[in-house]
């Protein structure tokens, strides 16, 4: 059964009658098509007929003939045959050429609500999307959050219990995985997907990579993921090899990542200036999945895997996340919402007083008042000096929310 995903819902219901351009984007089958047909369903149950939605999926070869922005204006506008307000839902746009003409037109000169989706973050960018510029608003989707997982277990009546946050730390949350009950299907389906992203969004056609060393880079990148990147070790790997990368072309490999979704860069904050600093990312993975694929080994005390986990369920709720900065040390996540923040320090287990010491004497210097966290996988509180102890699992099922200041 459909996995009705409540927290992107709640975001986008407020613009469901909007005139603005509701734009959903995320790495290829992390379901956004899925809650497209949820948005639709939504709008029925409100009333709206159902010969006023307008629904394309342009990778359907039912529409290749639908080539540029004025075939799909022709397209939608022969459907178009009655007073009143339509719904037009435009699946991976990204398929027409120009479609931010037809889109900017669509709004102009029509009575319509608009959904698109995309599976490239360069979707409203470029000279032509400078017709969209303040007319859209956009929303990513990641794979399943360990909340969603839990309920998609519970729809279609499979035993879940919390022991499988491991499973989950170590295969992710793409919905199509869940099909599958071995890990050699798993570690398949992941491995095909991956690879079919990297031919059809990076390497495919005349887009400038060579896939051997996009490949080697990107299983670099994913394994190291939480981790400063170095590209001076990455060349390196290289000339064990007797091969040549350069700089340029690793920084360029870095962004094809970013555009197709399958990695987040998590900028540095200052937490002494509270200011963003522009260099020095960190980099996430928008799945443990794709790092679990991309790893020789799985360590499950891996403090990083648990970073990934919660950097990418703090995103999916609405956070803008920073990697703090002292004068002698760092913070693991600075989480800022609604103009609010607070501090994050993330680890396995507080398993000896060194560990406590370590966590939670990282926010010693720190003066800023706002609310301090240690999360790990302890069920004990063990919560002092103000600082906040959470249970990460807790955190995830959402049996505990941040306190904002």
């Amino acid at each position: 059964m459909r996995l009705k995903r409540e927290t992107y819902l709640e975001q986008i219901r407020p613009y469901y009658e909007s005139d603005i351009i509701k734009v959903i984007t995320g790495v290829r089958r992390s379901g956004k098509s899925i809650l497209l047909d949820t948005i639709r369903d939504e709008l029925e149950e409100k009333g709206v007929p159902g010969d006023h939605i307008i629904y394309l999926n342009l990778e359907d070869l039912d529409y290749d003939y639908i080539e540029n922005a004025s075939d799909l204006n022709k397209e939608i506008k022969s459907r178009i045959s009655q007073e009143g307000k339509y719904y037009i839902f435009l699946d991976e746009i990204q398929h027409v050429y120009q479609f931010e003409k037809a889109l900017a037109s669509f709004r102009a000169t029509l009575n319509v609500s608009l959904f698109v989706t995309g599976s490239n973050s360069t979707l409203l960018s470029g000279e032509s999307a400078t017709l969209l510029t303040g007319r859209t608003v956009e929303f990513e989707i990641l794979p399943f959050s360990f909340y969603e997982m839990k309920q998609y277990y519970e729809l279609n009546g499979m035993d879940w219990t919390e022991d499988l946050f491991f499973d989950y730390l170590k295969w992710g949350g793409f919905p199509l995985r869940f099909d599958y009950k071995d890990e050699t299907s798993v570690h398949r389906y992941l491995t095909n997907l991956y690879t079919s992203i990297v031919n059809r969004d990076i390497v495919g056609g005349s887009k400038g990579a060579d896939k051997k060393n996009f490949m080697d880079i990107s299983l670099y990148i994913l394994a190291n993921a939480g981790k400063e990147l170095s590209v001076e070790n990455i060349i390196k790997v290289f000339e064990k090899e007797n091969r040549t990368i350069s700089r340029r072309t690793v920084y360029n490999y870095l962004e094809k990542m970013k555009k197709a979704y399958l990695i987040h860069g998590v900028g540095r904050y200052n937490i002494v200036g509270k200011v963003a600093l522009s260099n020095r990312e960190k980099q996430y993975a928008v799945d443990m999945g794709f790092r679990s694929i991309n790893t020789n080994t799985i360590n499950y005390e891996d403090t990083f895997f648990l970073e990934n986990i919660v950097y990418n369920e703090l995103i999916t709720r609405g956070f803008t996340v920073f990697a703090g900065k002292t004068f002698k040390g760092e913070i693991d996540f600075v989480a800022i919402k609604n103009g609010k923040k607070c501090f994050i320090q993330v680890t396995y287990l507080l398993a000896d007083e060194r560990t406590v010491q370590r966590e939670f004497g990282a926010y010693s210097r720190i003066t800023d008042a706002s609310p301090k966290y240690v999360m790990s996988l302890d069920k004990i509180d063990m919560s002092h000096d103000g600082i906040i102890h959470l249970n990460i699992i807790d955190f995830l099922l959402r049996k505990k929310e941040l306190i904002l200041t």
